[in-house]
């Protein structure tokens, strides 16, 4: 038997077991065997963790560190994930499933991100005020909020990191990551690069372990001012609640069901890869995968066949090999639920028009074909049901308005994909699609400097880009009187 890979959280700076000694195995999804054991973080190991981090925020070099000094330690941590890209991303995804040539290049990119909120730590400031009051000078000061915890699923895990982390840091903040239990070793990879930047102890701490005790603990801890979360709704109501213990500021990203609207004067090929991209990379096992497509009646019968056919040939394999094109589901859970939507819809009248089956001679890991599946009608419940895989439903539109009342009856909002030729109508629809992120002729780009977040039940609050800096201050006004008068008598009112 082979022995497990055996991982530690950080906290405080050292590497621990939990406290308790517990450990849970993570499967390798591509073969179905536990690779690595990872701490099951109990209440204490959480409260020491938080603790950690509320002295490195109060007392240390940290606190006392000017935000030229944070931005340093942000550069020093992008060039090493830049340089250990090739690493993070094998065991993202020997972890997750996920195609190694994505996990590496993601990895790379993130330096990026880090890169930018170093540039980001000192062009925090606040504003002098026009009082409307004599003798009185006036100014606002944005301070950083305190302890920050970050809660982060098992997918796009670095990158979702970066985005939570990296303005914390350059705000000052102090963080406790929990990383998710169905793939942990990534992040406490990353960590290591963490202590290698030379982050006083105590700034980032890492835990490991499941939504009760470990989650659960964290966003209740009255120490943390500010809860990140990335997941899905159920937990995020668990969150909600556990928030009412510390009054902690709450952002939400929760995922979707996103539009992928193609009209009739759409490049063909543009928009079949725009497409296959959308709902097929990384699986489909993305927030914000394309995974309805509204299809014009007039094109609708080429472009199926085209996607169809290009379906058919994407090699399912090996994440860790060069070929493979489409990875495993990350559990079995997932691969579970698909096979069950995906029959249910074909009993509401679905046409399965590719997959909606494990490949043959597959069967030991967590693999599924990608899926297309056309729909009669909106209201099938496949159409509005996150799958968190490669399983798209198609519906057929006649004209403009039809299809964004049809992108809209939904309960989530997180992205949007169109495909026109015509600008004045891909601003239009654009602006009536009620969606947080909108791309129009390409799909799932991303960019340090711009911001993401959704509406609806995908969630609130918005990350990356500059704004999210102030997200993690809080402003301070400040009063003076420059007056050499004494103060007037309260009691004489002027």
């Amino acid at each position: 038997m082979t022995a497990l890979n055996s991982y530690q959280m950080l906290i405080d700076g050292e590497w621990t077991d939990a406290s308790d000694g517990n450990k849970f195995s993570s499967v390798n999804p591509a073969t179905g065997e536990a690779w690595a054991e990872i701490p099951e973080a109990t209440a204490d190991d959480v409260d020491r963790a938080v603790k950690a981090a509320h002295r490195a925020f109060t007392s240390g070099p940290w606190a006392s560190a000017v935000p030229t000094e944070r931005g340093r330690y942000l550069r020093k941590l992008a060039d090493l994930l830049a340089d250990k890209s090739e690493d993070l991303g094998r065991t993202e995804t020997i972890d997750t499933g996920k195609m190694l040539k994505e996990t590496r290049w993601q990895a790379k990119y993130i330096a990026e991100f880090f890169h930018f909120y170093a540039g980001c730590a000192d062009k925090i400031h606040g504003e002098t005020l026009p009082i409307d009051k004599p003798d009185l000078f006036v100014f606002t000061n944005r301070e950083p909020l305190g302890v920050v915890a970050a809660v982060v699923p098992w997918n796009s895990q670095l990158f979702l990191v970066a985005v939570k982390i990296g303005p914390a840091l350059a705000a000052g903040n102090t963080v406790v990551l929990k990383a998710s239990e169905h793939a942990s070793a990534a992040m406490l990879e990353f960590g290591k690069l963490i202590e290698e930047a030379g982050f006083p102890p105590g700034v980032v701490n890492i835990v490991t372990g499941h939504g009760d005790p470990c989650g659960k603990a964290l966003t209740s801890h009255p120490l943390v001012q500010r809860i990140s979360f990335t997941g899905g709704p159920a937990s995020a109501r668990h969150v909600l609640y556990n928030s009412a213990e510390n009054f902690a500021e709450v952002s939400l990203e929760l995922g979707g069901k996103s539009p992928f609207i193609v009209f009739e004067d759409a490049d063909m090929e543009s928009a079949v890869n725009g497409s296959i991209a959308g709902i097929f990379g990384a699986t489909g096992q993305s927030c914000v995968a394309g995974s309805r497509l509204y299809l014009h009646e007039d094109i609708a019968d080429q472009f199926l066949e085209t996607m169809v056919n290009q379906a058919r040939k994407i090699v399912i394999g090996d994440p860790l090999a060069e070929e493979t094109q489409m990875g495993p589901l990350c559990t079995q859970g997932q691969l579970n639920n698909i096979e069950k939507e995906v029959a249910f819809a074909q009993e509401q009248g679905a046409n399965l028009l590719h997959g909606g089956r494990q490949p043959d001679g597959m069967e030991g890991g967590l693999f599924y074909e990608p899926t297309i599946i056309e729909c009669p009608k909106q209201d099938l419940r496949i159409v509005d049901t996150e799958l968190f895989g490669p399983v798209l439903s198609v519906i057929r539109f006649k004209d403009e308005q039809e299809v964004i009342d049809l992108a809209n009856d939904t309960k989530h909002g997180l992205a949007a994909g169109i495909f026109t030729r015509d600008s004045a109508r891909s601003i239009r629809v654009a602006r009536a699609v009620r969606a947080g992120i909108v791309w129009v002729n390409t799909y799932r780009v991303v960019s340090p400097i711009a911001e993401f977040g959704g509406f609806k039940g995908s969630g609130y609050g918005r990350e990356s880009g500059f704004q999210a800096m102030y997200d993690y201050t809080r402003p301070k006004t400040i009063w003076m009187n420059t007056s050499n008068e004494p103060m007037a008598n309260p009691f004489v009112m002027r």
